[in-house]
């Protein structure tokens, strides 16, 4: 069977990659040197140690460093010489982007106009709101629609998006009620002073009464005279949101009692939406109700997306599948909504038409790509198998990717350390270098060459940009096979789950650590570790261990498995108590009485957007993974299952941290 192909390949691989050594000079301690320097804003530092990196491979990085730490004070003609020195480096593009943005932040548009045309990575959300304003101020081009876009996309409000919404809606191109709309999506994603910056475009005299709408809504929306001016309807829209964070029935009561009548139809909407979506991250059941209140054309993609959810958990395909139907083109054709549209046109009751349709959804999708192509796969009753195994690459294919100057930069700075800096460059090298980025062969064998070094979180996402090949055993290597599969069999733990699970946590990164303190391969807490080393009997450990990629082996599937034993076997029930805490999990199974659901809608309505995406891929690693290890088809519906509340005669152990 190919499965049993790509399983020799990949152990293959796994045994014999080796990472790239290279012996570390003084040269390259030099380099070490200036990294830290310009972390620090020591740019003294950098001037004097920039002379001895001449020659070496990371000269571009030590030069870089050493211009953008004082770029605020550099002229014209110092980073024009620069682009001309390192011209077609990753380094070239990297400063001609600081500098964009600093000549926006200046409005020097002049120079400006005459360095964006040579940026490569376009991929600047506010260099291109600066470019968006620069049009409109000088050449008076009305951009409005995607100013909007971009605008919308931000997480914030941005100097370079906040001005280009200003130009345009000060030239009339904007209206009140598109800065208003900005307003409540940076409410609703918490982001208050972004908030408060936005509404001064449009109110500026409002900051006190902004203020109290965001500290105190209900004293807003329930002590104040209720008012129909366009301001106070606004800002009650965004007391309602505010609310609606801690406590959504309390806003839904004040907008139903005393705001409804008051607000126009658009608003009314969008409170709505934002309370059902507050309600239904807390998996509340008056969250459909909520929604209904409301028609779905008039509610954003988000609000739409949670109402599906709700509707989903509650088994209302038809408000599922009409909450799908009113998301926006870019939004519905996510692999998520096109697979529960095409189930919605799957329920008993539906024409044979709509359930024609239902099939071509999920053929369009389906593939071993990811978790919703695998489960379009199973609902047509098409096996899980592998696709074509790509043709051998080519020894000048090697070639050409061993030569190339940017991903021979990437994994020297990742083999010193510099793991930031050289996946930055790995990914511009192959992907914005040029536009389109590499084509699939290129990436393939860009892929191999990270493989071939051991690079494997490179390995695995260079090889799944690949968009008309899919090569298995790059996307899903086994590294440090033996110790993986010897440790999870002797503990009764699947092996294809603990792969899935690190794919997932580290991408097979040794040194990997997490923002919050996390270690190594499996991502393991030290206070976590410290617990587990007791419970399986591991003495005189210490969190150091951790970076011993076996003892991290040992305590990562020694917690693994009593979280799963502790969820009654429930893969996606112990893959989220792993990322987020047993706690969590055990609250969103429900309360006793409340029916099961199937555990896919179960995990899509996991309120944290980390988990809900986290759940889903370990357990799509997980059934392909389990397929190369055996030889076998897997199902990932059988993995699933379904999950309700927990057996109360079944005792949870509170211990679990």
């Amino acid at each position: 069977m190919q499965f049993k192909m790509i399983l020799t390949l990949i152990g293959a691989a796994g045994l014999a990659a080796a990472p790239m050594l290279h012996a570390q000079s003084t040269a390259d301690n030099v380099v070490l040197d200036m990294q830290q320097a310009f972390k620090r804003g020591d740019s003294a530092r950098l001037t004097a140690l920039l002379p001895q990196t001449q020659g070496h491979l990371l000269e571009p990085w030590a030069a870089y460093w050493a211009l953008r730490a004082r770029l605020d004070s550099a002229s014209a003609d110092e980073v024009n010489a620069f682009f001309t020195q390192y011209r077609g480096s990753y380094q070239e593009d990297r400063l001609r982007n600081d500098w964009l943005l600093l000549l926006g932040q200046r409005r020097d548009w002049s120079r400006f106009a005459q360095v964006a045309p040579d940026f490569r990575m376009n991929d600047d959300r506010e260099v291109r709101c600066y470019t968006l304003a620069m049009e409109n101020i000088l050449a008076k081009v009305d951009l409005a629609s995607e100013v909007k876009a971009q605008w919308y996309a931000a997480k914030d409000a941005g100097d370079g998006c906040t001005l280009a919404a200003q130009s345009h809606f000060d030239a009339g191109q904007l209206s009140e009620a598109d800065v208003w709309r900005k307003a409540r999506l940076l409410v609703e994603a918490r982001q208050l002073d972004a908030a408060r910056q936005v509404v001064a475009i449009v109110a500026p005299g409002a900051s006190a009464a902004l203020n109290d709408a965001l500290k105190k809504p209900e004293t807003v929306l329930i002590k104040r005279p209720v008012s129909n001016q366009r301001l106070n309807q606004e800002l009650a829209v965004l007391a309602l949101i505010r609310w609606a964070d801690s406590t959504p029935d309390s806003a839904a009561q004040a907008l139903e009692e005393r705001w409804s009548k008051h607000l126009s139809h658009a608003q009314r909407a969008w409170a709505w939406g934002a309370i059902g979506k507050l309600a239904a991250q807390k998996l509340s059941d008056s969250a459909l109700p909520y929604f209904q209140h409301a028609s779905p054309e008039a509610m954003s993609d988000e609000h739409l997306a949670w109402r599906t959810r709700a509707a989903l958990r509650q088994h209302q395909w038809h408000d599922a599948l009409e909450s799908i139907k009113a998301m926006s083109p870019d939004a519905a054709s996510d692999p998520t909504w096109v697979y529960w549209r095409a189930r919605a046109l799957l329920q008993p009751g539906q024409s044979q038409a709509e359930q024609t349709q239902a099939r071509q959804l999920l053929q369009g999708i389906a593939s071993v790509r990811g978790f919703y192509p695998l489960l379009a796969l199973e609902e047509l009753g098409q096996p899980i198998t592998p696709p074509p195994t790509p043709a051998p690459l080519s020894a000048q294919e090697k070639d050409r990717a061993q030569a190339n100057p940017g991903l021979q930069r990437a994994l020297k700075a990742i083999t010193l350390g510099l793991r930031s800096e050289g996946v930055r460059e790995w990914n511009y090298t192959t992907n914005l270098h040029a536009p389109g980025g590499m084509n699939d062969r290129e990436l393939l064998a860009a892929a191999d060459l990270a493989c071939q070094n051991a690079v494997w979180d490179r390995c695995i996402n260079t090889s799944e940009r690949t968009r008309n090949i899919i090569d298995l055993a790059q996307r899903f290597p086994m590294p440090y096979r033996q110790a993986v599969i010897e440790r999870s069999r002797s503990i009764s733990l699947d092996p294809a789950y603990v792969y899935g699970l690190i794919r997932q946590e580290s991408r097979f990164i040794t040194d990997a650590r997490s923002g919050v303190g996390a270690s190594g391969l499996m991502q393991v807490m030290p206070a976590t570790a410290r617990w587990t080393a007791k419970k399986i009997g591991l003495s005189n450990f210490t969190p150091q261990q951790l970076n011993d990629r076996d003892t991290n082996i040992t305590i990562g599937t020694g917690y693994l498995k009593l979280v799963l034993d502790d969820f009654a076997g429930s893969m996606p029930l112990a893959a989220a108590a792993y990322n987020a805490g047993p706690g969590r999990p055990r609250v969103w199974r429900g309360q006793p009485g409340a029916p099961s659901v199937e555990a896919a809608i179960w995990a899509e309505n996991i309120p944290f957007t980390e988990t809900r995406d986290y759940v889903k891929k370990v357990l799509a690693n997980t059934t392909i993974y389990a397929a190369m290890i055996t030889g076998q088809t897997q199902s990932l519906k059988a993995r699933l299952g379904h999950i309700g509340p927990a057996d109360i005669s079944t005792p949870e152990n509170r211990d679990l941290p």
